[in-house]
């Protein structure tokens, strides 16, 4: 079975994102893109929220520059869409908004039977595909979800720091009240 490297190998790295995908191979930088495991980036009941029936709106925002995997952006977003659906189902707009476009890759090592010695070849290697990322800068926003009213807003800020310990940077809860004048 194949295993992922630990994010810190990959998450506060300085990155150059090669992720030019041409339709000629021989132009593109990545021969072979892993297939995207976010299906849903907004969940929860749209047309009330383009109507303004939402007017709190809260913000995960990251505090420093980090690649996030796609794996820890989906794992927050079954568990904050699992738990919205079950307190307050359609009284909400959730968005996720950074697309894992970056490509990270690996050249694997071998070691032998004994562990005496690794194998030491390609050592520029481009590497192999396996897993994509999204790049963000700090202050960027990683999650926003729209609610109704502030006691809902109180439950989506408890949800938003139950999942900041499955992403691998300082993040802060942004929140921002909007309401339409009446004209």
């Amino acid at each position: 079975m194949a295993v992922l490297r630990k994010a810190h190998a990959y998450s506060k790295k300085h990155v150059v994102p090669y992720t030019r995908i041409s339709k000629q191979k021989k132009y593109a930088y990545a021969k072979v893109v892993p297939p995207a495991k976010i299906v849903k980036f907004n969940m929860g009941n749209l047309k009330g929220n383009e109507a303004g029936k939402f007017p709190h709106l809260l913000t995960l925002v990251t505090d420093e520059n980090v690649q996030i995997r796609q794996n820890a952006l989906e794992a927050c977003r079954q568990f904050l869409d699992r738990k919205l659906n079950d307190e307050m189902s359609g009284q909400y707009f959730f968005r996720v908004i950074p697309y894992t476009h970056h490509i990270q890759r690996e050249n694997k090592m071998l070691t032998g039977a004994g562990a005496d010695r690794t194998q030491k070849g390609m050592q520029l290697s481009f590497g192999r595909s396996i897993a994509k990322a999204a790049i963000l800068k700090d202050g960027n926003g990683i999650m926003s979800v729209a609610v109704a009213t502030p006691k809902a807003a109180s439950f989506v800020r408890k949800i938003f720091k139950q999942i900041k310990s499955k992403l691998p940077c300082k993040t802060k809860i942004v929140y921002e009240f909007t309401q339409k004048s009446v004209a």
